[in-house]
Order: structure tokens, then C-alpha cells, then sequence
């Protein structure tokens, strides 16, 4: 079983070609499908992108109330994809399955294009397309050492977890929905609420309205709205386009 969070598609497919290599299949962890069963000698895989060095609002949740039955010898591990470094994602990953008495055990990271365009311009198709094409070479260097069921911590430009309770308040600050705003363009097609992972946008008069504080600030709706309308801090994201993983729908 190789379960998955994605906001803009690149985890969905990293996924989606580990759990072909493996012969498993895989599950959106938006199905909120909490308990499960493995059968003697499955693997289970945890694939997620990195929020902010850490790992997603939602898949914290999800690894916080999983409930994992297992018999016999499996292989736990953790990918996570990213633009900068997987953080502590793989470190924070480790303690929450600890916490449930299950050990990880291994954790990969595949640098993909990232879609946190405050920072990164993912205006280029010709840029971003050769992102994921070495994306694709270090998929199948990852699922080669998951298939030989190795064991140990194999990210790279990871950061340390003791900066880990700094970087997790600055980006409850962050994650305030009144850094989002909507441009007049918006067409009030919904496709932002319907896709909103912790339901914090809801259509009022035609236009989306964040009745939440705080989202899991993935950009999932920045990134599919069909007008380019969600805009983050004052438009800061507005040069620099949207991304969604052109292998997959999200």
C-alpha cells in the first residue's frame, strides 16, 4: 500500500510509479481511510511533498490518527518530494510512527519542480519540463533501493529537527488565510472550494471566501484555479505562473 498527499500532482505520481514498480497499489490520504491491514510481507509507503521543511498540515493529521495492523515483516518508508530540501519531513515521520510503535524503515526524497511560487518561477515550460525529467531519474534510482528493501535515512540537504518548532510557528503565521486574496477575473467556478483539502474556502456571492484562520497553504487552489485568480501575498505569486505535474490529475 502506498498511501499519498498531493496539491499540485507531483507526489500523486512519484507514487503512482512506486507502487507500479512494486506491484502495490495506492490511496489518496484524502480518503480518510484511517485503518488499515497489511498482508504478511507488504510494503507500506508514505509519499508527500514538504511544506515549509516539515511535512503537510494534512498528512500530520492523517499519520496521527492511521491505525496500522500489520503481521510479519514489512518495509515502512517515507518519500518525500521537494524544490529546496525535504527539511525534517523524514525525521518528523519517524517520530510520529514511533509513536505508534511502528518503525520506519527508510526515508528517500526526489526533488521535483516546487510549486511555492512566492519564491520560484515555474513561468518557463521549458525550465519546469526539464525539472521533471530529472525528476523521473531520481524516481527510478528511489524505487531501485526500495525494491532491495534498504534500510536507513537516504535524504539528502535534510535539516536538522531541532529547528523544527521554530520553522513550525513561523509557518502557522504564514499559513493565516489572509495572505490569500482573488482578483477580479474569478469566475466563481467553485473549483477551489470543491478541491481544498481542510475545506477552508466556501463560494459566497460568486467569489471564494476563506472561512478557516488557517489552511494547510498547499496552493492547490492557486494552482488549478482556471483564471489564475488566488493570489498569495499581495500577488508575489503572480509572475511567477502555475504548476500542476502534467502526468496526473489531482
Amino acid at each position: 500500500m502506498i498511501v499519498y498527499f498531493s496539491a499540485t500532482g507531483n507526489s500523486k505520481y512519484a507514487a503512482q510509479r512506486i507502487a507500479e514498480a512494486l506491484g502495490e497499489k495506492t490511496m489518496s490520504i484524502e480518503d480518510g481511510v484511517y485503518d488499515i491491514t497489511l498482508e504478511e510481507d507488504e510494503h507500506f509507503g508514505i509519499v508527500t511533498p514538504t511544506h515549509w521543511w516539515a511535512l503537510p498540515i494534512p498528512v500530520r493529521a492523517f499519520l496521527k490518527k492511521l491505525n496500522l495492523k500489520r503481521s510479519g515483516r514489512h518495509y515502512i518508508f517515507v518519500v518525500s518530494t521537494y524544490g529546496t530540501t525535504p527539511g525534517c519531513s523524514g525525521e518528523e515521520t519517524r517520530r510520529l510512527l514511533k509513536e505508534k510503535g511502528i518503525r520506519l524503515s527508510a526515508a528517500y526524497n526526489i526533488k521535483m519542480p516546487d510549486n511555492w511560487t512566492v519564491t520560484f518561477d515555474l513561468s518557463d515550460p521549458k525550465k519546469v519540463a526539464r525539472q521533471n525529467e530529472k525528476a523521473e531519474v531520481n524516481i527510478d534510482r528511489t524505487i531501485a533501493k526500495i525494491l532491495h528493501r534498504k534500510k536507513g535515512n537516504y535524504m539528502n540537504l535534510k535539516t536538522p529537527y531541532a529547528i523544527y518548532p521554530l520553522t513550525d510557528k513561523v509557518f502557522a503565521k504564514v499559513r493565516s488565510t489572509k495572505n490569500l486574496s482573488v482578483e477580479d477575473s474569478c469566475i466563481g467556478c467553485g473549483l477551489c472550494a470543491e478541491k481544498c483539502p481542510v475545506k477552508a474556502i466556501r463560494i459566497k456571492d460568486g467569489k471564494p471566501v476563506w472561512v478557516r484562520d488557517r489552511c494547510a497553504l498547499c496552493f492547490r487552489c492557486l494552482h488549478h484555479c482556471p483564471e489564475f485568480a488566488i493570489q498569495f501575498w499581495n500577488g508575489a505569486t503572480k509572475k511567477h505562473g502555475q504548476y500542476t505535474n502534467p502526468n496526473v490529475k489531482v
